[in-house]
């Protein structure tokens, strides 16, 4: 098995990302382990049966990130968790669970405790299609969620290591139950390109779009429990990339932390200011005007950007109906999705605004756009509901 892979560009051998794998169902962790070992930038250096394992081995085993399920024997994921924090203090953790209300609960409490993310376990019984969309949504988190981890983690000496390779494994063999392997050299990931900004339109808005994915249930909380009371005059229509079961989760989180009416969408349903929708996990939603009112549409399409709900169809047409009334915000989240949306609101006489990189969990998303010179302000989470509040209140420049 290769630990390194050398830059196509710089010729800098950059250490592979080290997986722990946690979960009490071998077939699982064959799985997984299968994928990740197929991809040339992952390793896994651990494969075990229950927390209690991964509390033990965490610190000699040296993970960069770990998948860990929910419900296991001895010791269960969300008792695990802040015992692998506690052991090694920016480890990427992203929880493994069921599509079921229990487990989307404590899923999402999971990130209170320090998880990075969660990604729902397909059924057992879903098709080809869905397996697939769950294996790039895994490697993906682990790819993003790790780097990050190795761009904001000091370097072990002010010069990269370069290792040599360990004996190759072949990638069809099935790794056994339990393996560890030796830690690796982490090296910095280089900065992202610069960005310029737009000034903010003249037009006042009346409509609060947001867009978020990795990250996004700590960031929305946040957000909106800081709105107050302009959320008294202002719908707020939310999309969060999640699955079914979740969302509804989601929506019980953001009415508690705004004191508002927060909801799943409903198809046809007007959109009324001093409420919060939130897209459905599994459908689309999107704006539309029946008989001059605006309501809101919900479809089983396919997947846009990997995604289902995405925030492209919600901001592309909030500007066909809303034009230059829109005000969104993009934030941390994972590919670039919501930047299509995003020129089209800016295009309509909307305006963008985007979490910045450094309170981001993955600047994917918000930087996509502000990359593409559509925002008319990046800033830090905290700053946003300042921001917004300025915007709706008249004071845009």
């Amino acid at each position: 098995m290769n630990v390194a892979v050398a830059s196509s560009v710089s010729g800098v051998v950059t250490p592979r990302l080290r997986v722990m794998l946690v979960d009490d169902a071998a077939v699982v962790r064959t799985m997984l382990a299968r994928w990740i070992e197929e991809e040339p930038d992952l390793q896994v250096v651990a494969s075990l049966r229950n927390g209690r394992a991964a509390v033990d081995q965490v610190t000699c085993v040296d993970p960069d990130v770990v998948i860990l399920d929910v419900d296991m024997p001895e010791l269960d994921g969300i008792s695990a968790l802040p015992l692998l924090l506690e052991k090694k203090r920016d480890l990427v953790v992203i929880m493994a669970s069921a599509l079921t209300r229990r487990h989307a609960e404590v899923s999402i409490r999971a990130l209170t405790l320090g998880a990075a993310d969660y990604i729902p376990k397909p059924k057992s019984d879903q098709d080809g299609a869905s397996t697939a969309v769950f294996r790039h949504d895994l490697i993906e988190k682990i790819r993003q969620l790790g780097a990050r981890r190795r761009r904001l983690s000091p370097p072990p000496s002010s010069a990269p290591t370069i290792l040599p390779a360990a004996p190759a494994m072949p990638r069809s063999s099935a790794l056994p139950a339990e393996i560890a392997l030796p830690p690796l050299a982490e090296i910095p990931s280089p900065p992202l390109a610069p960005f310029s900004l737009r000034p903010f339109p003249a037009v006042q808005p009346r409509v609060l779009l947001i867009g978020a994915s990795t990250g996004g249930p700590q960031a929305l909380t946040k957000l909106v429990g800081g709105l107050g009371d302009m959320l008294d005059h202002i719908p707020v229509l939310i999309v969060q990339h999640m699955p079914p079961t979740f969302t509804t989760i989601l929506a019980e989180h953001l009415a508690r932390a705004s004191g508002h009416p927060a909801q799943e969408a409903q198809d046809g349903e007007p959109v009324r200011a001093g409420h919060i929708y939130i897209a459905r996990g599994g459908l689309h939603m999107r704006v539309a005007r029946r008989n001059g009112t605006a309501v809101l549409a919900l479809d089983d399409g396919p997947l846009i950007s990997y995604c289902k709900p995405a925030i492209d169809p919600l901001f592309s047409s909030a500007a066909e109906v809303w034009s230059g009334w829109n005000a969104a915000v993009v934030l941390t989240g994972m590919g670039a999705d919501g930047a299509r949306g995003a020129a089209d609101i800016v295009d309509a006489g909307g305006s963008i605004i985007a979490q910045d990189e450094a309170s981001s969990v993955v600047w994917g998303m918000p930087g996509a756009v502000a990359q593409a010179g559509l925002c008319s302000a990046v800033l830090p989470l905290d700053r946003i509901a300042g921001r917004l509040a300025d915007l709706f209140a008249g004071k845009g420049q």
